[in-house]
């Protein structure tokens, strides 16, 4: 169902538009609601390793145990995935979430299965793995038990400081160098934060992680994604430098991109929140993305292209270098995995 565009209490998207896969398009006349319950649903997939040929993305296979993503953040370019599943893109995207009870299980059978091959698994590929509802059910902590007991490598990209509640797990799958995790930070300003990414921690929580993890021994860096241009490119300096003082071994970023519904959801964002910068901040995404809000492009999705992304890049570039954050990650090793023991049924039942 279509809803009128509102600010809603604790969400990121405004609008909740019916999905392209729908033909039927149900336009209500009621009053929008300022809150919207998250509704948690299970998912009943019987894999819970996925796969990707991108070449722009630096792993193969990722586990998710949530679909849709209670954060709320308003740029997410995973938002369309819920169309697949008949939902909005929009507000289902982030208060209908999709719970795979059983992922720990599932993983355990897809890395004891003689067809996989050890690798790096990248942890919250899609969705973040430690949004709210992680500290009710703790399904991504059970599987980094069973990633500990296969020694399986791990990478963990996240918006919430919820992981440092796993360091010991992390810091023993790190012993054998099979441990790193990247903290996600759009910007310094936590009001802006509140609006963006209503439901992620605040950014002072997220380099306060960063100190932890580091600690701990557990390889840390930090990835300013997306970075919007005319929105929070300047903050370049201030977010690298932040990220040094709080210990991170290295910094990345990613430019924003629009995908499908993510375009119309992110300029209704815009309008309520930012009115004023509204039409700076489309038009340099479209200068970035040769005149479109998109470019679908392999290698030119998370870079953009032209002369505002090359001066991003240049400043993104010799700030790292100059903090010494240019480092590139920790390389991390498949030589302590181990099979993961499988339950069997005794042949007889004495």
């Amino acid at each position: 169902m279509e809803r009128n565009s509102a600010t809603l209490r604790g969400r990121g998207a405004g609008i909740n538009p019916t999905s392209r896969f729908e033909r039927l398009t149900v336009l209500s006349e009621e009053a929008p609601a300022s809150r919207v319950a998250t509704e948690y649903l299970a998912d009943t997939s019987r894999s819970v390793i996925a796969r990707n040929n991108s070449p722009d993305i630096p792993f193969d296979a990722s586990l998710n145990p949530y679909r849709g993503c209670e954060h709320g953040c308003a740029y997410c370019y995973a938002r369309p995935s819920h169309e697949y599943l008949g939902m909005s893109a929009g507000i289902d995207f982030e208060s209908r979430i999709l719970v795979k009870e059983d992922a720990p299980e599932l993983l355990r059978r897809e890395l004891a299965s003689p067809r996989w091959t050890p690798q790096v698994l990248a942890l919250s590929g899609v969705t973040d793995a430690y949004q709210p509802v992680e500290e009710k059910l703790g399904l991504t902590r059970r599987c980094l038990e069973v990633l500990v007991e296969a020694r399986n490598p791990v990478v963990i990209v996240t918006k919430s400081a919820r992981v440092t509640r796993d360091i010991d797990l992390l810091a023993e799958l790190a012993m054998h160098r099979a441990a790193a995790v990247c903290l996600s930070t759009t910007t310094l300003d936590g009001d802006l934060a509140r609006r963006l990414e209503p439901r992620a921690s605040h950014p002072r929580r997220r380099l306060a992680a960063v100190e932890k993890l580091t600690a701990a021994g557990i390889p840390c860096s930090v990835l300013m994604s997306p970075l919007i241009p005319a929105l929070t490119d300047h903050e370049i300096p201030a977010l690298l430098q932040a990220a040094k003082d709080a210990g991170a071994v290295s910094a990345s970023y990613l430019i924003l991109r629009l995908p499908g519904a993510v375009a119309p959801l992110f300029e209704d964002w815009l309008t309520r929140n930012v009115p004023d910068r509204r039409e700076k901040v489309l038009n340099r995404i479209r200068a970035l993305r040769g005149g479109r809000l998109n470019d679908p492009r392999f290698g030119m999705r998370f870079r953009g292209q032209g002369p505002f992304a090359d001066q991003i890049r240049t400043l993104f570039h010799t700030t790292r270098k100059r903090l010494g954050l240019d480092r590139s990650g920790p390389k991390l090793s498949t030589q302590s995995f181990r099979k993961p023991v499988i339950d069997q049924l005794p042949l007889f039942d004495f």
